[in-house]
């Protein structure tokens, strides 16, 4: 089976036939939400040739037959795009190789990340590895700096770090749509060597993960609002823009914001405080953890702990 029979199957299985205009049937049924017959007779193809399509037998629908099965499956537009893409992958012949996309953070990126303090912000690959993070922004995902550069992963946290389920409010939209961005990339490049790893990972490791993945829900991420109970400045609710880099294959710059003089924009101007003065532990250096270094003081003595930026009550320099 192709990853476009997989799809309408996993579709199918959650629509009702009230859900399309069908008239209920007495009695049980043995399958879950719609049978092949009802998305055939939807989509007005033959009920040979969907179950062809489903198994994968059947490899190169035409672009209205996959319009009309999206339509049948009431598709949002981001799930018609991916069943389109999927299609248009199912019928290569063979699928073209394609190189790991660069783990390199443009220099400018770097400058970008240390101007936008005290707003958190970090740079994620298209599979969101952490690639780069100012001193907020690394400290935003409590505890993930405890991990080796190349396992900072924000999905991955998400799922496998032990702060992910108290630092986010509303975990399980949060955990979705981690998932639902995976499907998204697996529709255009499915057979790519880092979303693979990731993927084979989190099945493994998360049944939450595995359990979501099955689903086969699909959406990009852009901006939106965060709740955080974050252990070292409280409650805050964030809003964060994701936006797509520029000749950076798939790089994406994220950036948290509040209000200028809400309790929010405090705590978020705190933790870029609380981040500078206590920098990554030893060992666990990353571009973020550069930037943080950077930012104190040469002239400090290590052998004497850092000031509770919770007795300051002024704001850094930079956030005045």
């Amino acid at each position: 089976m192709t990853e476009f029979g997989r799809f309408l199957r996993a579709r199918r299985g959650g629509i009702s036939p009230a859900d399309v205009g069908l008239p209920a049937r007495t009695g049980p049924r043995r399958t879950p939400g719609l049978r092949r017959e009802e998305v055939a007779a939807l989509a007005g193809v033959s009920i040979d040739y969907y179950v062809r399509l489903e198994r994968g037998k059947e490899t190169r629908p035409s672009p209205s037959v996959v319009d009309s099965l999206a339509e049948a499956l009431r598709l949002n537009c981001e799930e018609r795009t991916y069943l389109r893409e999927l299609a248009a992958t199912a019928a290569r012949q063979a699928p073209e190789p394609r190189a790991l996309p660069s783990r390199k953070v443009r220099p400018t990126m770097q400058l970008l990340l240390e101007t936008l303090r005290p707003n958190p912000a970090y740079v994620v690959s298209r599979t969101n590895d952490l690639l780069a993070a100012n001193p907020g922004g690394l400290r935003l995902l409590h505890g993930i700096e405890d991990w080796p550069e190349k396992q900072r992963n924000t999905i991955r946290y998400t799922f496998l770090h032990p702060n992910a389920r108290e630092l986010w409010n509303d975990w399980d939209v949060k955990a979705k749509a981690c998932v639902a961005q995976l499907r998204a990339i697996a529709g255009t490049d499915p057979d790519a060597p880092d979303l693979a790893a990731l993927v084979g990972e989190l099945i493994v490791k998360s049944p939450d993960f595995n359990r979501h993945w099955e689903r086969y829900e699909v959406r990009t991420i852009g901006d939106g609002e965060k709740t955080m109970h974050h252990p070292e400045v409280g409650t805050m609710t964030l809003s964060h823009e994701g936006l797509t880099l520029n000749r950076a294959q798939g790089q994406r710059l994220i950036v948290y914001l509040a209000t200028p003089g809400t309790p929010d924009h405090d705590a978020m101007t705190l933790l870029d405080l609380a981040s500078s003065l206590r920098p990554p532990r030893t060992g666990t250096t990353s571009s973020a953890g550069s930037t943080a270094r950077a930012t104190a003081s040469p002239c400090s003595d290590p052998t004497t702990p850092p000031p509770d930026p919770t007795r300051s009550h002024d704001r850094p320099p930079h956030a005045r």
